[in-house]
């Protein structure tokens, strides 16, 4: 069957699917998307009734018929083949599926490239590469550094990069030895540990050992107001941190204990979208609290509308059923180091 007749067919199929469908009666590709991934027995039966879309996204082994997921999605995106490609729209908002939020009262956080994943370099180390250019004056090679060009890896098309980003690397101590660790009976690690290098590579090193036995993750993120560390010079400035920041809190969530929790400091410029992106992770039934706090002490006349005094911290936990607050006791030592204040 030729190329366009095969679409044709495969779009007609769908539609027959009424979840798949928005309220025009065109399809949702990113549901369809999300039906594939979950392995949808309704989509399935669907795809193995057409002859077709049988023998063009199933590998038959012996009687029984495997679903080429893979297959079946990057056919949907075939004219996008780079790993940069992002599914979403070239624009911010909050949308469900392809309405708007004026449309729906089902809302999601929507960004571009929010399907990819964004190594991030942060530091000066980090952000930059070295590279060696010939200088004819001094008849030698000279070395030059040039800011790192960040790369996009769709979490489909891109899949073997991500693997080996998100391997466990290892941990070099001070001058350059292999690092050994002190480890209780379970095979633990016990140390106390300070890791200095890229805060994705380190996390995703820390799974293996610590997944679901982190009590409490605090991360002070850059604020991404310009004035920061997170200097890109792309043209999604805004999605690429809510890239970077999504990159990181899937990965703290698998750090975490049931009972654990995370706090994120921010900034009122962030603050509401870092919200409603990590409601998308943790669920906002287990959001906890947005502590306000107050980061300046002396009067500030810089304003050019209000004075920026405080700053926020996100609270979430892994479940919220599970999640205690450690107070302490209120002894008289501690109360007395605070009797001036009400």
């Amino acid at each position: 069957m030729e190329r366009h007749k095969f679409k044709e067919t495969l779009v007609d199929l769908l539609k027959k699917d009424s979840r798949l469908l928005d309220d025009k009666g065109e399809l949702q590709k990113q549901i369809v998307h999300d039906f594939a991934n979950n392995l949808d027995p309704a989509l399935i039966t669907l795809l193995l009734s057409e002859p077709a879309t049988k023998e063009e996204f199933f590998l038959k082994i012996n009687d029984v018929f495997v679903f080429k997921n893979n297959d079946f999605k990057f056919f949907l995106d075939e004219n996008k083949i780079d790993n940069s490609y992002t599914q979403y729209e070239n624009k911010i908002g909050l949308s469900f599926g392809s309405r708007l939020l004026r449309e729906s009262s089902d809302v999601v956080l929507n960004f571009p490239y929010k399907d990819c994943v964004l190594q991030g370099g942060q530091s000066t180390e980090e952000g930059t590469d070295i590279y060696f250019e010939f200088d004819p004056k001094a008849g030698d090679y000279e070395e030059k550094k040039a800011k790192r060009k960040e790369i996009f890896f769709n979490q489909v098309l891109a899949r073997d990069e991500i693997d080996r980003l998100f391997e466990p690397k290892a941990f070099i101590a001070p001058f350059h030895r292999a690092a050994v660790f002190n480890r209780n009976a379970n095979g633990t690690i016990t140390d106390n540990l300070i890791i200095k290098g890229n805060n994705l590579l380190a996390l995703h090193s820390l799974k293996q050992q610590f997944r679901g036995k982190v009590k409490l993750i605090y991360i002070d993120p850059p604020y991404n107001t310009g004035n920061d560390s997170f200097a890109y010079n792309d043209n999604f400035n805004h999605s690429t941190w809510l890239t970077f920041m999504k990159n990181r809190l899937e990965v703290a969530r698998e750090l975490l204990r049931e009972d654990g929790s995370i706090w994120i400091n921010i900034d009122d410029d962030e603050s509401h979208y870092l919200k409603t992106l990590t409601d998308g992770i943790f669920g906002r039934t287990n959001f906890i609290a947005n502590v306000i706090w107050q980061k300046k002490f002396a009067p500030q006349n810089d304003a050019k509308y209000f004075s920026d005094n405080h700053d926020h911290i996100l609270v979430f936990a892994k479940s919220k059923e599970t999640f205690r607050i450690n107070f302490l006791e209120r002894d008289e030592e501690t109360l007395s180091r605070y009797k001036n204040i009400d």
